[in-house]
């Protein structure tokens, strides 16, 4: 050897020590292949259901649970009766006016969040139940008089004694919404047929489009900016109607790609020629393939309406053939129009796509693979044409299977998340069957129209959405910004969502929701997201009387419990439906109360 030393041996302590230390790991892998065996059998059951008889688990190993003082949130001033943390008016000078981006999110930082609980108006009630609440609201729930002032002409609504009334009426169809949708109809056939299910109204006014749609079995996102229209997104959530705030602006809108068959703007006031059109380029990014864009307002049937718009016969020309021009740049095509209403078809033939990859001069061009075409969470907009790619044209309108069919189809892109699978879609599907039918035992009103308005907030592929597709219910699938991204699956199955950060506040109205649902999210999350504010936050967006099932590890019952009561929610604890130790099912509702400083 160098230098004449002989290596040395190792000392029998030393051997000793790594023969336990390589035991005990094998021991503990033994034991925890045992624990997630074990767990697997159990969902297992849980889906094919037939097991009825009492299964004896093994103990599972104790953990001390999560205690937290005793606490008791105050009230906040009725100042914020309306407050929404991330597009809050008072902090609209800090952010610049270019693009109106100021409207877009904007979140206090944890020192400026507020730790109170928002009273509701002065002289609130539990809201008109589902399907009379499209037709009509209390005045008190939501008391806005300049809206009123400003389009009851459009009859958008009208006030009437304590209610505010909603016959139909907006802008651009004042013979009402339903026969503006029939004339959208007779345009679209695929609207009448199940090929249209999913649908975003930019600009949406109250949101009579999406309500007249819901009984023609189409299920639409309808979104508006906080602006001087004040609250038409918690008119929207008040009738019972999916709405969510929202404005194309200098960043993505929070979907995936090639999610909804068709998007609508009906005198929105979105500047679509302007900027290159990188507004149109976030709806062509929205839309799948094959989807439709439909536009009635300027410049559309321009000869005939130019004198209402306050212009020229010739600017409103040009403004339309700009419009045609960059729509026909991004692969759109004219499909139909007739008096008012355009509608735009994106194409899904690849040959369009390249002719812009190979044109070096294009404008706008094509995306470059660096640029995630599912990225929507405070991504910027970009000026390029997103093309879609084979497994997303297998995902377009005529070729995913009509609704009812295709909710329970898995979609090509569920190979796109990790561990995907047709097979793993059943088993989800399954699973979520037996937990809703035991949901429905624990919280008998779930299925009844004491419940409209629902929040799946952490879904994976919307099993518990899937699981309530025949109740008098709509349900916002929120994906995580930081988990995988399964949202695009949940829009292919035909159902509606967004991408959503827990530890901020989400983008709707105080009061909006009459239920709240969660499965894992504080321990998926808890190491983000302070408890406390996410608690806060479920009790901003839910409604007086309105519930919570929180499915969570028992670890952490004993804090959630103490906030709950602390907050002043009625909770008790439930079983799950095979009754583990290690997890456990909260069911809280919430209580109506009126702010001391209010006269109720």
């Amino acid at each position: 050897m160098k230098n004449g030393k002989q290596p040395e041996k190792a000392s029998p302590r030393i051997l000793s020590l790594t023969v336990l230390f390589i035991a005990l790991c094998g021991f503990s892998f033994y034991l925890g292949g045992m624990f997630c065996s074990e767990r697997d059998k159990i969902e297992a059951k849980d889906v094919t259901g037939t097991t009825t008889k009492a299964v004896a688990y093994p103990k599972e190993p104790t953990v001390s649970p999560l205690q937290i003082k005793s606490v008791s949130f105050p009230e906040c001033g009725s100042e914020l009766q309306d407050y929404t943390p991330c597009t809050d008016p008072k902090r609209w000078k800090r952010y610049g006016v270019h693009r109106l981006s100021f409207l877009e999110r904007h979140c206090p930082p944890v020192y400026e969040k507020s730790q109170c609980l928002i009273p509701p108006p002065d002289g609130y009630k539990p809201p008109i139940r589902w399907p009379k609440s499209r037709d009509q609201c209390w005045y008190k729930n939501v008391p806005y008089d300049w809206i009123n002032k400003q389009k009851s002409n459009q009859h958008w609504l009208k006030k009437e004694g304590d209610k505010f009334h909603f016959p139909g009426g907006g802008t651009m169809f004042p013979r009402g919404v339903s026969h503006y949708v029939d004339q959208m109809q007779d345009l679209i056939p695929e609207m009448k047929d199940g090929t249209v299910r999913t649908a975003i109204d930019t600009g949406c006014g109250v949101a009579s489009w999406g309500g007249d749609l819901l009984d023609r079995g189409i299920l639409t996102i309808s979104l508006a900016p906080r602006d001087n229209h004040e609250a038409q997104v918690q008119f929207a959530l008040e009738r019972g109607i999916p709405a969510i705030l929202g404005i194309i602006s200098t960043q993505r809108l929070p979907f995936p790609s090639n999610s909804f068959d068709m998007a609508h703007c009906s005198r929105c006031l979105i500047p679509w020629t302007e900027f290159g059109g990188i507004y149109l380029l976030e709806i062509h990014r929205i839309v799948r393939p094959g989807g439709f864009w439909v536009l009635s307002g300027p410049p559309v049937n321009y000869k005939r309406r130019w004198r209402g718009w306050n212009t020229t016969m010739e600017d409103q020309k040009s403004d339309y053939d700009k419009l045609q021009s960059l729509l026909t740049s991004m692969c759109f095509k004219k499909y139909a129009q007739k008096d008012d209403i355009a509608v735009w078809q994106k194409l899904s033939d690849k040959s369009c796509y390249d002719k812009i990859a190979k044109n070096m001069e294009a404008y706008p061009p094509k995306c470059d693979d660096s640029i995630e075409p599912d990225s929507a969470w405070y991504t910027p907009l970009r000026p390029c044409v997103v093309a879609p790619t084979l497994k997303v044209k297998n995902s377009g309108l005529g070729s995913i299977p009509k609704w009812p069919e295709r909710l329970n189809v898995a979609p090509e892109r569920i190979s796109d998340v990790h561990g995907g699978s047709a097979s793993g879609l059943k088993h989800d599907d399954g699973k979520w069957k037996n937990r809703v039918k035991h949901y429905k035992k624990v919280l008998p009103a779930l299925g009844t129209d004491k419940i409209r308005n629902v929040m799946d907030m952490n879904t994976v592929y919307g099993g518990f959405a899937a699981a309530l597709v025949k109740d008098p219910v709509w349900v916002m699938n929120v994906v995580s910004s930081y988990g995988a991204n399964t949202l695009p699956v949940v829009f292919d199955r035909g159902l509606i969502g967004t991408y959503h950060d827990w530890c901020e506040a989400f983008s709707t109205y105080p009061r909006t929701y009459d239920l709240l649902h969660l499965d894992s999210l504080f321990t998926l999350e808890s190491q983000r997201c302070e408890m406390k504010y996410v608690l806060l936050e479920m009790d901003r967006i839910l409604r007086p009387g309105g519930y919570v099932i929180i499915r969570e590890s028992s670890y952490f019952m004993e804090a959630l419990t103490t906030l709950g009561k602390g907050m002043r929610w009625s909770c008790r604890r439930e079983e799950t439906e095979y009754a583990v130790e290690s997890e456990k099912i909260l069911v809280c509702q919430k209580k109506l109360w009126f702010s001391s400083n209010q006269t109720s």
